[in-house]
């Protein structure tokens, strides 16, 4: 079936779940499958595949379930096929992208892994293609080649590297496994479908006991767009750099309160959705006036963020909302509009430190707005009502790579490379608050991956679908 039969058939609406062991066979073929008849799931934790189309024996259309109650929104997909055959050559066309505008026009590709090679890895560039397609009512269409090599292996593709609730549950749960005095994980609320939100608390207490000694508090939040995966190993590399024993950690946490919230938008995530919640809300349109029953995370949130604001004895002095971009390179942020011209020249100094500690990170792609359309994001919505010496942020990572100092060649991002912007970002607060004096003269203060990885990359904390992700891959290639 192509695109004039799919328009008749309902189109976007017609995909209310995802593919479920489906046996894609030949037309008229009767019988048991054969091996090369290719079965696809997607009723998996953020799994998301609608639909798929037998071209012929060697391409298939590829259809992205649309957003839980909102068609608008079709952009990540996750799937596993199985029952290939061994050198089988196929190429898959998805072909029902909600934007126009990609990465893939500029060498972004779908990742992979299988049973026998459990990491992650980008396909070749040269082996994905991004056009406007005359069979699909000229959509924009992502097609890439892939050769399968191993008969009983299930392959897994995805737009970016996934990180679902259920691994971020493992990890948090390993967290207050090891006891830390200065980690304190709370139950904030629960989700519609009664998922977890979760803040994290990090300080040592024992040095903010003094009544009259203000504290200074940084409040995080990320996955309040469930399909921006790379939020998550950002919040994780933040988490996993104030909870080690680094000397700079050390010191932040004597000096500063951090809370964060790692998933704002739980069921979104485990649903596989790229923008909205299960009712199909965009959580970051509606902080102005978030209801306790439709958006209960956010509601929650909000109010303890509220609470805090009026309590004198804490100065809420950042806020940061972390996202991932489907159209730009490197990290970078979005901050706010201010007519003093002193608050719009404090407001710069953290990106600015930030483009110092990290080379992906973008001050040139830095920018500060205020679009009647980003009205209900955390970010503006928190930048009106937090006082002057409150900064909020929108900080931005792309899916796809950056370009470092002098490179001509985009680097692809990792799993790992997110996680180091997010140590990156944590380090960056001790240059801000001039914190340096305190670190003694014979600890060197760059950030090393095995002192502050914890016990997140001990083998054992890989779940479902994202088991093995951190493990050192021996076996050779997926290949493409």
């Amino acid at each position: 079936m192509r695109a004039n039969e799919w328009s008749e058939a309902g189109g976007e609406d017609a995909l209310v779940g995802n593919v479920n062991k489906l046996t894609v066979n030949p037309p008229g073929f009767s019988g048991n499958p054969r091996k090369g008849h290719l079965v696809f799931d997607a009723c998996f934790e953020s799994g998301n595949l609608g639909r798929v189309d037998y071209i012929s024996e060697f391409e298939f259309d590829l259809f992205i379930r649309p957003d839980t109650c909102n068609p608008r929104f079709r952009v990540w997909f996750n799937f596993t096929v199985e029952n290939v055959r061994e050198t089988q050559r196929v190429i898959f066309n998805v072909v029902n992208f909600s934007k126009t505008k990609s990465l893939y026009r500029d060498g972004m590709s779908p990742v992979v892994k299988s049973t026998s090679r459990p990491k992650w890895q980008r396909l070749p560039a040269k082996n994905v293609y991004y056009y406007r397609c005359p069979d699909h009512r000229r959509n924009y269409v992502m097609s890439f080649a892939f050769c399968f090599d191993r008969e009983d292996d299930v392959y897994q593709f995805a737009y970016c590297y996934p990180y679902t609730y259920s691994r971020l549950q493992h990890y948090l749960a390993g967290l207050e496994r090891r006891n830390l005095p200065y980690l304190q994980r709370e139950q904030l609320g629960l989700s519609v479908q009664q998922r977890r939100l979760d803040l994290l608390t990090i300080t040592n207490t024992a040095k903010h006991l003094s009544p009259e000694r203000e504290k200074k508090l940084v409040f995080l939040t990320a996955r309040v767009h469930p399909g921006e995966s790379p939020a998550s190993f950002i919040c994780q590399g933040v988490i996993d750099f104030l909870v080690s024993p680094h000397p700079v950690a050390q010191i932040l946490r004597d000096h500063v309160i951090f809370k964060i919230v790692p998933m704002l938008n739980p069921d979104g995530v485990y649903l596989g959705n790229y923008r909205c919640s299960l009712m199909g809300f965009d959580l970051n349109r509606h902080w102005q006036d978030p209801s306790p029953w439709a958006h209960p995370t956010l509601h929650a949130v909000k109010q303890l963020i509220v609470q805090m604001n009026q309590d004198p004895r804490v100065s809420l002095e950042f806020y940061i909302d972390v996202h991932a971009h489907s159209t730009m390179l490197n990290g970078f942020m979005y901050g706010n509009v201010f007519e003093d011209e002193e608050r719009v020249q404090r407001q710069a100094v953290f990106p600015r430190l930030l483009c110092q500690n990290a080379p992906d990170f973008s001050f040139s792609n830095t920018s500060f707005n205020r679009d009647m359309v980003k009205a209900g994001t955390g970010r503006r919505f928190l930048g009106g009502l937090l006082d002057d010496t409150s900064y909020c942020y929108t900080l931005e990572v792309s899916f796809y790579s950056y370009m470092a100092a002098g490179s001509t060649a985009p680097v692809p991002y990792t799993e790992e490379t997110y996680t180091k912007l997010g140590r990156n970002v944590a380090r960056t607060f001790l240059d801000y608050y001039k914190l340096n004096n305190h670190i003694k003269d014979d600890r060197p203060i760059n950030i090393q991956s095995s002192e502050v990885a914890g016990d997140s990359n001990r083998k054992g904390n890989g779940v479902a679908s994202g088991a093995g992700d951190g493990e050192a891959e021996k076996s050779q290639d997926v290949r493409p």
